[in-house]
This record gives C-alpha cells, structure tokens and sequence, in this order.
C-alpha cells in the first residue's frame, strides 16, 4: 500500500509531552507597564495639540497627567530612598522634569518622563517573564507519584518521598523523583536533563531522574535524592544563583548614579545660591539654575548611548535576533571565548537516517531493507522508528501493511511484512540471542556505524539479520561556516558542551571544527565549564537550546538561546534568541554590537563636548535659555541620527561578512560605555 495511504498513529499528545509548561505573566498585570501605557498615550495626545498651536488649557492638563501617571512612582521611590539618604538618579529625573516645566519646557519634562516609566515596565517584564520560566520547570516534576507499599500502592505528594522509598511510573507518566531502577524495562525522554536527542533505554541499576517522560515501558524506581535535591531542583537554584551573580554590576551602577545624583544636585543649588550671594536678583538666580539644570541633564548622554545600540537590535531583530536589552547589546561585542551546545544548537535535534547497509547475501538492496524497516516501523511512536518512516518516504517507498505488530521497551519492534517477520531493534539486545557466525557481519557494521557517531539499529528478516541502519542527528548547514566566525571573532576557538556520549560529540565536533569537546555533562558540569572559563579571566558566550543549558546560559558573561526548538526556560535565561535557527546570525549580531560599541564612543564624545560648552557658556557668560535649549536638543539630534546609521541593511551586511568584525576584543582595549 502506497505510504500517503497508510494512516499514521496521532503524536499530538506526545509532541507536548516534554516541553515545559508556560506561565506567562500578561504584560498589562505589572502595574508599571499600565501606567507607562497611560503617560505615553497622554503624550501622544498633548504633542500634536501643542505642535499644532492649540491653547494651552487644551494640552496643558495632558502633560500635567502625563507627570503624574509616568512620575508617581520613581518619585514615590526616590523619596524612599532619600529617608534612607540615598539619592537615585530617578529623583533626580523627575525633579528635572518638574524643573523643566517650571520655566516653560513643559514637553521636555513629559518627554523625560515617558523614557523613564517606559524603561521601569519593561525591565519589570523581563524580571517577571524569568521568575515565570524558572518557576515553570518546577512544573516538569509531577505532583504526585505512586508510591510501592507493602500490600499495595498509594499516591502521595512527590515532596513527600524520602531516599529508600520505592515508585512505580508507568508509561507516559513522568518520573516523580531523581532514583534508580530496579525492575522494568523502558525508555525515558531526558532531553531536559542531559540534551540526549533520542530516549534512553533504562533497566534495572540505571539512574533516572525527576521531570523526564516514561516511554512505552513500566519501571520501578528507587528514590536516591529527596525532592528539594534533585537535579531539575538544582537546575532552578543554579540558574537563579548565577543571575544573581551579576549585581556587582549593578551596584557599580547604582554607586555611579548615586555620584552623579549628588553631584548635579550641588551644582545646581551652587549655580541658584553664589549669585544671590553677590546680589543678584532671585529670578535671574533661577533663570541661570534651571537653564545649567537643562544643559548639564544627561538626556544627551542617555540619548548618545541608546540609539546606537537600539538601532542594532532592530536591524538584529529584523535579521532574526531577538536581543533583549540594549546593554546585552552592548556585551555581546564584549565576548572573547564561546560555548556550544550540541543537539538542538549545532545539530538540527531530529534523529535522521544517514546510512542504510544492507548485509552481503541477504539479497536485500538498500531501499527494499529500508521499506521493510519502515513498514515494521511504521505503528511505533518511537522517535527511532518516525526517522526511519520519514526516510523512506523521502525516498518515496511505498510501504506494505505491518500486521501482528509489537513492541518491547528497549529491544525494538516486532511484525510480519509480506509474509516474513521482520525485527527492528537494538544490536545489544538483538544480536546476542543469534549464533555467532550469523551475526558477525552485522556486529562488523554495527561497530563502523557506532565509531562514526551513529545510532545503529539491527534489521533481522525470518530472525536473520539483513541489514543495519544508521541514525544521527543532522548537523545544521551552516555549523562550520558559525564556528569559523566565531574563532575569527573572538582569537580562540569554540568549546562543545554536551551532554550525549563522546563519540557522538566528537564526531560532530570534527564536522564542525571544534577541537575542545567536553562530552556526557549535566546541567550543573556544563555551568562550571563556564564559571571556569569566566574565573579565568574570559568573557564567555554561551549558545544552547534547552532546559539543561539554562544554568550555563544565566552564569555566561552572554547567553543565546535558539528559539525555534528551545526550552521555555533557555528563552527566558538567554540574554538573546536566535528566532529562526539560523547559526550563522549570531557571529553576525556580535560583530554588530561591536560596530554599535564603536558608535557609543563616538557619541559621547560629541555629547560631552556640547553639554561642556554649554555649560561653561551658562556659567561664565549669559547663555539664553532658548539658545540653550536649543544647543541641548540639537546634540541630541546629532547623537541620535549617528545612532541611527545602525538600522540600515548594509550595517547588517558588512556585520555578516567573514571579516565584517574588527579584531578580537583582546587586541585592543575595551570601549566603555558607561
């Protein structure tokens, strides 16, 4: 029968069954985002009625709303913080606003305004779409388990079981608790902890771990960690225990804003109070002061730095990279060594066909041994058996009907095809129960196969083997081309962290010319191969796609998570998302960020030059407010469309050249960019 013809079993219920489960934050729950929302909504109402020339009672209420739903809060905030002598700079902000409007440049303050409440909500997003994903893994292990007692079952809460108890996990439920078998037979999807692609046969005295999905079999497990000691556990401390590794940062932030705060507050009073002091009058005193208090505001530094890197994530963006703050921008540029992950990140995830050998003298060619897998295959939802149907029906083989199908967890699968038993399974289960002269060529394949990195599966006709195949999962096209890049970018060569078994690992390595390879890690050995790098002295980019790559993405310098196929919680630790799986994109995006670390500098030079002046010009000469201003706004203008020269395609272009990036960032000295 022609394979279009042959209904294949549903997956949908297994297609879900090992992602982990979204929540969502709604962005219009942060109650920052909804008054961010308001005040540029009141904005956008008051500035075409002001450019247009409508009396100020028609505008002037709506910037005075504006104030109010865009400075409430970091003002409520600032003056907290100044019972505790602390003055942030978003007091400052708002008490520059207010300054502003007070000698008529009421739209420059509601501006001001608008950027600080739209900057708060989205970094009160970010923190929450995290704190959603990490707390979404805990959902992978199940509530309850079905625990062996003597007489019987029962069911108890997965928090409830201690080392030494005993659980049954039937197929399709989820392995309530990190053990080992002691009876049963089966596999278990742990691509969530290890990154395997294929499902790992389990038996008794092999380890399993909580949150991984049961396949068709019936395991009894040992419990050998109590649930807050598991490995999905650790994954969710280290990964918040490596994000907090990155507050020195921000208190050295904090202590430079708290620097600058003071020092624009003292200077401000000293411009208002000296004058008087020599018997000038009170208006102009004021005059002076709200004018420095314009010309010195650091909207142009702000605005000197912001558009370069803004402009990279848009062109970014529209290339397929979703960076997700302009200071990952900013760092990405900084990275001088790179980690990848394997399956899923250099190799496509999906387990192929890539040879089909059939035996000498079985009288079988490669595409008759290859339909009469397929069609014994064709009943099984094992992700082996799908590869091997797709096979043949990419080579357009029409595959007979299966009849007395069966299959058994971990040795393969069982039918008659035209009249002849077929077998499909596992070398190691297989071959053994076959006399040794009969299967010495098919141990010979089975041996070549498994030393080029392949799966191999055994195909016996009659209980005679007939063939092997070999099954791989596809490194993606442009791997070698990204790895390339990235050594060229960053003066070392790429690392591979994976936690498949090492011939698997080293024979992708050598495809895609990566000679470091550190093969058959967890969660947590994947993470300290970056701290390592990190502690001595490297700035690491961490590239990955699934849950078991989040700690090493959250204790990376930068993080990059593929987004087509990546975990909920690799998207949400990333620092950035390739949308489309497109390697190639991310030496690209750091070469970007380079370009844009460039234009930063370029554009504080320019800013600081004009807010010097002018301020010099307003304390030693008589600097017109409207001069000012204008001087104010117009280096905002220049910074901004320097900036901007990053959103055209050729910036992408050159970026993406084999030599579009400058010298790794260990030749010359770092730019810093505030």
């Amino acid at each position: 029968m022609p394979a279009a013809l042959i209904t294949r079993p549903s997956r949908t219920a297994n297609a879900g069954a090992g992602a982990v489960p979204r929540r969502r934050t709604r962005v219009l729950a942060l109650s920052e985002a909804r008054w961010a929302g308001a005040a540029l909504a009141l904005f956008l109402l008051a500035l075409p009625l002001q450019l247009a020339g409508a009396p100020g009672w028609a505008w002037g209420p709506l910037y005075a709303l504006v104030y109010a739903a865009g400075g409430w809060e970091p003002a409520l905030s600032g003056l907290r913080e100044l019972r505790k002598k602390v003055l942030d700079v978003d007091l400052l902000m708002i008490v520059a606003a207010l300054g502003a409007a007070s000698i008529g440049q009421v739209m420059d303050g509601a501006l001001l305004i608008v950027i600080f409440a739209t900057s708060g909500a989205l970094e009160a997003l970010a923190t929450a779409r995290t704190q959603d994903a990490v707390r979404g893994l805990l959902d992978l292990a199940p509530a309850t388990a079905t625990r062996v007692v003597e007489g019987g079952e029962e069911s108890v809460a997965t928090e409830d079981l201690t080392v030494g108890d005993v659980i049954h996990i039937r197929p399709g439920e989820r392995i309530g608790a990190d053990g080992r078998v002691i009876g049963g037979a089966s596999e278990v999807d742990q691509a969530t902890i290890t990154g395997e692609p294929l499902p790992a046969a389990k038996e008794p005295g092999d380890e399993v771990f909580a949150g991984t999905l049961n396949g068709t079999g019936t395991l009894r497990v040992a419990v050998e960690r109590d649930a807050s000691d598991s490995v999905i556990a650790r994954i969710v401390a280290m990964t918040e225990e490596a994000s907090r590794t990155k507050a020195p940062t921000q208190l050295f932030i904090e202590k430079v804003e708290q620097r600058y705060s003071l020092g624009m507050v003292a200077a401000t009073l000293a411009v208002f109070l000296v004058p008087l002091g020599f018997g000038d009058d009170v208006t102009g005193s004021l005059l002076r002061a709200m004018t420095f208090m314009i010309v010195a505001s650091p909207c142009a530094v702000v605005l000197a730095t912001m558009p370069p890197l803004l402009s990279a994530m848009a062109n970014a963006g529209r290339h397929g990279v979703l960076v997700k703050s302009a200071v990952v921008m900013e760092r990405l540029g900084q990275a001088d060594a790179v980690a990848l992950d394997k399956t899923g990140t250099l190799t496509e995830g999906t387990p192929r066909v890539t040879a089909v050998r059939p035996l000498a003298g079985a009288g079988m060619s490669e595409g008759s041994l290859l339909a009469s897998a397929a069609a014994a295959e064709h009943p099984s939802e094992h992700p082996l058996a799908r590869a091997v149907v797709d096979a043949a029906e990419a080579r357009g083989l029409t595959l007979s009907q299966a009849e007395d199908f069966s299959s058994a967890p971990g040795t393969g699968v069982v039918a008659t095809v035209d009249g002849r038993r077929i077998t499909v399974g596992s070398p190691a289960r297989l071959l053994p129960g076959i006399p040794a002269s009969t299967a010495a060529a098919a141990a010979l394949v089975v041996g070549e196969l498994e030393d080029g990195g392949c799966t191999a599966v055994v195909v016996l006709r009659d209980g005679v083997p007939v063939g092997v195949l070999g099954i791989a999962d596809r490194i993606r096209h442009d791997a070698a081309r990204t790895v390339a890049s990235l050594a060229r970018l960053t003066g070392s060569s790429p690392m591979l962290l994976t936690g498949d078994n090492p011939r698997a690992a080293d024979r992708l390595a050598a495809e895609a010319g990566i000679t470091d390879v550190r093969a058959g890690l967890l969660p947590q050995d994947k993470a300290d191969a970056v701290r390592e790098q990190e502690q001595a002295g490297h700035k690491v980019l961490v590239l990955g796609d699934g849950v078991n790559d989040a700690p090493a993405l959250a204790a990376a310098h930068i993080g990059i998570a593929m987004g087509r196929a990546g975990s909920d919680l690799a998207l949400e630790t990333a620092d950035a998302v390739v949308i489309r799986d497109e390697l190639a994109t991310v030496p690209a995006v750091v070469a970007l960020s380079r370009a844009a670390r460039r234009l930063v500098v370029q554009n504080l030079a320019i800013a600081g030059v004009f807010i010097s002046v002018l301020v010099v010009w307003d304390l030693v000469g008589h600097l017109p407010l409207p001069l000012g201003v204008l001087g104010h706004e117009g280096s905002t203008v220049v910074v901004g469309l320097n900036g901007l020269r990053l959103l055209r395609d050729s910036a992408w272009q050159r970026a993406a050249r084999p030599g579009g990036a400058s010298e790794p960032p260990s030749s010359r000295p770092a730019a810093s960019v505030g």
